[in-house]
């Protein structure tokens, strides 16, 4: 066996054993980051070392040290787990080793990335000639669908950022409504676009198309930007779709639309009531890691005309080997990258169109699970209309709430993170992960009245 192999094949039992022990460890770490240094070791070796050996080595030390997020008892953030068949081309994508961009130095890949694009365009009702662009996540999806954005509307008012930049050109609005995610804030800021008009929301966080129009009047006419949501953080609601880009429309305003975790709605017959309208947007940003449950690493930036995204994203260097269809490397900010598709393929080949519908459907059962249990608990409120994947409690004020909160992580059965919504202190619960059961959520549920009592 050559050190390769043996490397692998390490690296393959720690994998395995730690996959195993999901069901049963403690969700939280159980070490500090002080306690895996001393463990790893912080002296350079002077010479080489053998690779098998040094697997092993960062598998032991580290696992003290890890957080079980792909177990089906993490509720915290919007962290889903990695469906089977995506993690196995994963491993694929790490030992095939293409650098994604072209597709004549990658001809596997640029094939994969085509069926994979086409598959979410339909699962998600979006139009079928959009572009599809695999990036690290729904923050640069974000940036990504953004850019084509900006640059679009500027050309429409005759100006060339590509080729001027920004400065001395016409200002661009940008409007969102106030309870917009944070990552639509740190892409405008990367666009030099700076932090956006903001526009009120109703209590769900939902936009108020009303007023969306007032602020679009009040601003007159110019290059514009409207961003929407697809889920809500905290509450998981939708924006008014058809209203809103309505307004949008006659201002002539690019619409995006942020859909981190809930464009995936529209895979459901049951949800896609939810983002109805929304396909009449220019681009939507998602996440291929959060509810479709692929490893890290993979957001996805889709816009409606493939020239505007080709326009931002584009780019011609002499030793480049571009093709007339166009290239991964045109839809992207990377100039190298990992091979984002082969994992969205496999998932969506696994699961099927009833598979991707029944999976968003478990996750929302065990939402309402939730919902239903903790309004079940003395002294506890659920704060939320229940409408996706989230829930957000509070358990009589902002001091009780953060002691269930630090009950509930040293209890260690969940991880259940709180966060801060309409000024209050609240548990906020996100059931993302495919290996969720109604076992998970019943533990959960316990360790939450434990915490309560």
């Amino acid at each position: 066996m050559d050190a390769r192999e043996a490397a692998l094949r390490q690296a393959h039992g720690h994998a395995v054993r730690w996959l195993a022990s999901l069901s049963d460890r403690r969700v939280p770490a159980r070490a500090s980051v002080d306690e895996i240094v001393r463990a790893l070791g912080v002296d350079l070796p002077d010479g080489p070392g053998v690779p098998a050996d040094v697997v092993d080595l960062l598998a032991t030390a580290c696992e003290p040290g890890l957080t079980a997020f792909p177990s089906g008892r993490f509720y915290g953030f919007v962290v889903g787990g990695t469906e089977p068949a995506a993690l196995a081309a994963d491993w694929l994508v790490s030992a095939w080793d293409q650098n994604s961009v072209m597709r004549a130095a990658s001809p596997a890949y640029s094939a994969v990335e085509d069926i994979a694009g086409a598959w979410l365009l339909d699962l998600l009702g979006l139009p079928g000639d959009s572009a599809v662009g695999f990036t690290t996540g729904a923050t640069m999806a974000n940036f990504t669908c953004l850019a084509a954005g900006r640059d679009a509307v500027l050309r429409r008012a005759g100006w060339n950022v590509a080729h001027d930049g920004l400065q001395g050109g016409p200002a661009v609005r940008v409007l969102a409504g106030e309870d917009r995610h944070m990552a639509v804030d740190l892409a405008l800021r990367y666009l030099g676009l700076g932090t956006p008009e903001l526009v009120e929301a109703d209590g769900q966080g939902r936009i108020e198309p009303a007023g969306l129009r007032r602020a679009l009047a009040a601003g007159g006419q110019g290059p514009t930007l409207v961003v929407l949501q697809a889920g809500d953080i905290h509450s998981g609601g939708f924006d008014p779709f058809p209203e809103a880009i309505r307004a949008a429309r006659e201002a002539d305003a690019w619409v995006h639309v942020d859909g981190a975790f809930g464009l995936w709605a529209a895979a459901s017959p049951a949800y896609a009531h939810l983002t109805a309208g929304s396909a009449d947007a220019d681009s939507w940003a998602t996440d291929a890691h959060k509810t479709l449950n692929v490893p890290y690493d993979c957001g996805l930036a889709l816009v409606r005309d493939p020239s505007a995204l080709r326009a931002a994203m584009g780019l011609h260097g002499d030793y480049l080997i571009q093709h007339e269809q166009g290239d991964p490397i045109d839809k992207v900010p990377e100039l190298s990258r990992r091979g984002r598709a082969f994992p969205v393929w496999a998932a969506l080949r696994c699961l099927g169109r009833s598979g991707v519908a029944d999976l968003v459907e478990r996750l929302c059962r065990h939402a309402s699970a939730f919902a239903a249990g903790i309004a079940g608990i003395e002294g506890a409120t659920v704060l939320n209309d229940v409408v996706f994947t989230q829930v957000c409690a509070e358990f009589g004020d902002d001091a009780r709430t953060e002691q269930v909160l630090t009950r509930l992580l040293d209890d260690g059965t969940a991880w259940i993170s709180g966060s801060t919504w309409h000024g209050r202190r609240v548990m906020r619960i996100s059931v993302s992960n495919w290996s969720t059961t109604d076992e998970d959520v019943t533990r959960a549920l316990g360790a939450i009245r434990r915490a309560a009592g």
